[in-house]
């Protein structure tokens, strides 16, 4: 017996469950379906970090604003935790410390970055000066941090218990038609079908998805203890984050910090290796990440890779590591655009991102797109 709903959403990442919350707010009803128990992609094995300072003008910065105000949002009535006090990017080089100088003269007053340039006695004070050998930090007042792991539970029992919608876990989709789904749990109809099945290209709707041409990027990831009582309660970055994200990547100075980078460091560009530290609930960091991108992940991590992982956090955080867990981090990428929001057949839509920016922008993006076929103005 064919069960009728509003919409249909394939995956309970936080594409789909933006989806779904962005349709059950305005009364439909919503039903996600997801492969496995619970979400095991790119949503939980993140940093946690929904950065609004690395986005660059334009689109997705406008994206990242609104959806620090839904993760807000969600952090109040879905009880998940939630940092609001910003992230930290360290000047670690006098090339890093111009760009950084730039930016917050030029592009962070034209486009309105909240941000602020801590020297001196400043950044003698942070953390009783744990991070004083660095030259400059910049704080991005606006970046939140929440630890994934747990806020997508959070969020998927918010959405069932508040909202009425309706999941299937273990549940694999075997084929959709308009106005159709065919499951292992049954055949489902509904107005609207939206798949968000990560870097899954290949399950559903893989012809009008394989036209983008996209790939796949793998990351290294560590959790560890500081062997030092940090309590750190900021995310992390350093200068390598600069030529990574493109707040930063296209200015001027950048050449600079890319071509430090490729005369000292050249095995951190081959490997795509930038820092990043995201403080658990519990004491402890998420560090990474490295990036390798093709058709298929390898399953194997390079310790090599590590180690300069682990040597660059514990340069910045001015401290020994111990690691207690390593994972591969996994997401779409390279494809036309940041993200891509096709409609190949009536009543059918497919939801990717492009970049390993999901969790800074994909509520927004999820707001906007249901708006979208909703007909809305």
């Amino acid at each position: 017996m064919t069960q009728h709903h509003d919409m249909l959403i394939v995956g309970a990442g936080i594409l789909g469950l933006s989806h779904a919350y962005a349709a059950a707010k305005r009364g439909l009803k919503v039903t996600v379906f997801e492969r496995t128990a619970t979400p095991l992609g790119a949503s939980v094995r993140n940093f946690g970090q929904a950065l609004v300072t690395g986005q660059p003008p334009g689109p997705m910065l406008e994206l990242a604003k609104a959806s620090r105000d839904i993760w807000g949002h969600w952090a109040n009535v879905a009880g998940l935790q939630l940092k609001r006090n910003g992230s930290y990017l360290f000047a670690r080089t006098e090339a890093e410390e111009h760009l950084l100088q730039a930016f917050c003269n030029g592009r962070a007053v034209e486009h309105n970055y909240n941000v602020e340039l801590l020297r001196g006695a400043a950044l003698r004070d942070l953390y009783g000066g744990q991070f004083s050998h660095h030259r400059v930090a910049l704080h991005g007042l606006d970046d939140q941090q929440l630890y994934s792991r747990e806020a997508i539970p959070a969020l998927i029992d918010y959405l069932h218990r508040e909202l009425g919608v309706e999941f299937h876990f273990s549940t694999l989709v075997r084929d959709i038609e308009p106005g159709r789904l065919h499951s292992t749990a049954g055949s489902f109809s509904a107005e609207q079908i939206i798949v968000c099945s990560g870097h899954d290209y290949q399950t559903l709707l893989a012809e009008p998805i394989a036209a983008l041409n996209p790939q796949i990027c793998r990351l290294q990831m560590l959790r560890a203890r500081p062997r030092v009582d940090l309590n750190l309660q900021h995310a992390l970055l350093t200068g390598l984050s600069c030529v990574h994200y493109g707040a930063f990547a296209d200015l001027p100075e950048a050449a600079a910090v890319q071509a430090q980078i490729l005369r000292d460091v050249p095995h951190l560009h081959d490997n795509g290796i930038h820092l990043l530290i995201s403080p658990t609930p519990y004491g402890e960091l998420i560090i990474g990440d490295s990036h390798h991108y093709g058709s298929d992940p390898s399953p194997f991590n390079a310790e090599q890779v590590d180690d300069w992982m682990i040597e660059l956090a514990e340069q910045t955080l001015g401290c020994g590591i111990q690691v207690i867990e390593r994972w591969q981090g996994v997401y779409g990428s390279k494809g036309p655009g940041p993200f891509s929001f096709l409609r190949p057949q009536p009543g059918v839509s497919v939801a990717l991102m492009h970049t390993g920016v999901g969790m800074s922008v994909g509520p927004a993006m999820a707001e906007r797109n249901v708006a979208q076929l909703l007909g809305e103005q």
